[in-house]
């Protein structure tokens, strides 16, 4: 509620004539002071771009699912070691970590719990639109993503049991089944319709795979800006948290890569899992930690969430820049050997011709 003193908003000829003026939307008035409603403006505008960014993110879906094949898909899900791989990864790396950075950098219990919070969290949807843009496999990328939501009604109770208890009770922090649930089936739907677009009409597909791409990158950026915007959490909290908020992300997406090596997967699937087991559902572990938490304890870590999400992004993009040089590089290099040899074709073309007296067979015209 916020107080409005008419002494600051009218001078004292206004106040003598009328005393009791206030501003038509008070709800008590009392002298010279009156109390207007609470403005409830970041709620709404929150509620509003929820909506629209939900709205936006399921075309996404949509169009990344233009992207996936419906065998190579059910082939994942018939043989799962990718999608198995992956579920380590997500469950087995992220909380673990988690755990020891919290240690090694003695924050207190409630920022302990943020941060494993963090952790248990599912895969989010933005790695589908970086896995697409580092060449990856999108049929693993999707399959992993609605998997490891999936899993995460189980397994994130278990994680937060397991890690949480030297620092708080885990029946304490409250799971929001229903936004999981939501997630799930706001992940589902687009794809599928996508997958079924794919394969009834592959050439619109296509088109529409490359416009949701960039609407997608878009998006991403856009989902970090109106998060820091209408987070109401203090930008001033506690410097481990803001280099927790670094390395975990960078740690994610290095060991869920060497798991991924380690286990045998090709490259572009190890960079699927990479980007999988690094980018988390952050929208979520702000759901969990608002529905959780007193607002006095929401002021020590309610933006973590944020700084990871900002770093998980940042880091994307330089895997997405380093990737991209890197083909840009190795593209380049065997053109050059391709016109090499090339050219030492057609010396040994033109020798053998001098000594067959000219000779050029059609095979070599």
């Amino acid at each position: 509620m916020q107080t409005y003193l008419l002494s600051q908003q009218f001078d004292t000829g206004s106040l003598a004539e009328n005393s009791t003026a206030c501003p038509a939307n008070a709800t008590i008035c009392k002298g010279t002071s009156c109390v207007l409603p609470e403005d409830n403006f970041n709620e709404t505008l929150s509620i509003i771009l929820s909506t629209v960014l939900t709205i936006m993110l399921a075309l996404v879906m949509f169009s990344m699912g233009c992207n996936v094949e419906v065998k190579k898909f059910w082939g994942h899900i018939k043989k799962p070691w990718g999608i198995f791989v992956g579920f380590l990864c997500q469950f087995g790396i992220m909380p673990l970590t988690a755990f020891l950075l919290s240690l090694v950098f003695n924050v207190l219990p409630i920022q302990a719990v943020v941060v494993l919070i963090m952790g248990c969290c599912p895969g989010g949807t933005a790695s589908n639109v970086i896995a697409y843009w580092v060449d990856g496999d999108m049929d693993l990328s999707v399959s992993m993503t609605t998997c490891s939501t999936l899993f995460a009604m189980g397994m994130m109770p278990l994680c937060l049991f397991v890690y949480t208890k030297i620092w708080t009770d885990s029946s304490a922090i409250v799971l929001p089944y229903d936004s999981i649930g939501i997630s799930l089936v706001a992940l589902i739907i687009p794809v599928s319709f996508g997958i079924y677009v794919n394969h009834r009409w592959p050439s619109k597909a296509k088109i529409i795979l490359k416009i949701g791409s960039i609407v997608g990158a878009i998006l991403i950026v856009l989902i970090a800006v109106v998060g820091g915007i209408l987070y109401k959490g203090s930008w001033t909290i506690s410097p481990k948290l803001w280099i927790i908020g670094t390395i975990f992300p960078a740690a994610g997406y290095s060991l869920g890569f060497f798991l991924a090596r380690v286990a045998g997967l090709s490259w572009h699937r190890c960079r699927t899992v990479s980007l999988e087991t690094g980018m988390q559902n952050t929208q979520l572990c702000s759901t969990i930690v608002q529905l959780s938490f007193t607002p006095e304890q929401l002021e020590l870590m309610f933006t973590f969430p944020l700084i990871y999400s900002i770093f998980q992004l940042l880091f994307a993009l330089l895997i997405l820049g380093g990737y991209r040089i890197y083909r840009r590089h190795r593209v380049k290099t065997k053109t050059d050997v391709e016109k090499t040899e090339e050219k030492e074709d057609s010396k040994s073309t033109s020798s053998h011709a001098k000594i067959n007296g000219g000779f050029v067979s059609n095979e070599t015209k």
